[in-house]
């Protein structure tokens, strides 16, 4: 049995991923922004084996927020031994190049917030001596695209952070996982025009992450 923290537990990846650590009896807080589908979430897990699902609402750009739900985590599961975040958009490319305020609200979700959850996280995590730490970000920030240079660079942002992270958490016994995905058949990249043969079912990556 595992005490586990998801940030953006309604995303596909990150579901698929619950949904393999509840038939071990896991316990778990769901943070995310749709109480709704949270609470859905929830009931399923609880259905397959969690020994218990709580859940939490939170908007991961107010940063504000970060360390109350970590206190309220941590209140409810004692300690953590796996925290996974997985929270993101994918942005319009094309209007954030026309519109800066834009542009940096997308970049706020997709590195900043990240950044800021990490940190809180870090700090708390480490006081354990142990756990582990994951982290989706994409192979997009593997260097910058004209297609997508918002994202990727966010993507980028948060793996040079993670890669400066790394060491100071594995000095005291935490792992800190970059998981960087290709394609994969998520609600966020329906519809665009993907080569099918390269991209993976949700259920696929999240086998790999939860080994």
């Amino acid at each position: 049995m595992k005490n586990i923290l998801i940030i953006g537990a309604t995303s596909a990846i990150a579901s698929a991923c619950a949904r393999l650590w509840a038939t071990s009896g896991s316990r778990f807080v769901l943070v995310g922004r749709d109480g709704g589908k949270l609470a859905a979430i929830a009931d399923d897990l609880r259905v397959r084996g969690a020994a218990a699902a709580d859940t939490y609402v939170l908007d991961v750009t107010d940063a504000a927020g970060h360390a109350p739900m970590m206190d309220a985590a941590l209140g409810i599961l004692n300690h953590l031994d796996v925290a996974l975040v997985a929270h993101g958009t994918l942005p319009d490319q094309a209007a954030c190049e026309t519109d800066s305020m834009l542009a940096l609200r997308e970049f706020t979700t997709n590195a900043a917030s990240t950044i800021g959850l990490l940190t809180v996280i870090a700090e708390r995590i480490e006081r354990q001596g142990h756990g582990a730490v994951g982290v989706i970000t994409s192979v997009a920030g593997d260097r910058g695209r004209p297609s997508n240079y918002l994202y990727g660079s966010a993507k980028a942002a948060v793996s040079a952070f993670c890669e400066g992270l790394r060491p100071r958490l594995f000095k005291r016994g935490v792992s800190l996982t970059d998981i960087r995905p290709g394609f994969a058949a998520t609600p966020m990249t329906e519809g665009l025009p993907l080569p099918a043969l390269l991209v993976a079912q949700p259920e696929a990556v999240a086998r790999r992450i939860v080994e």
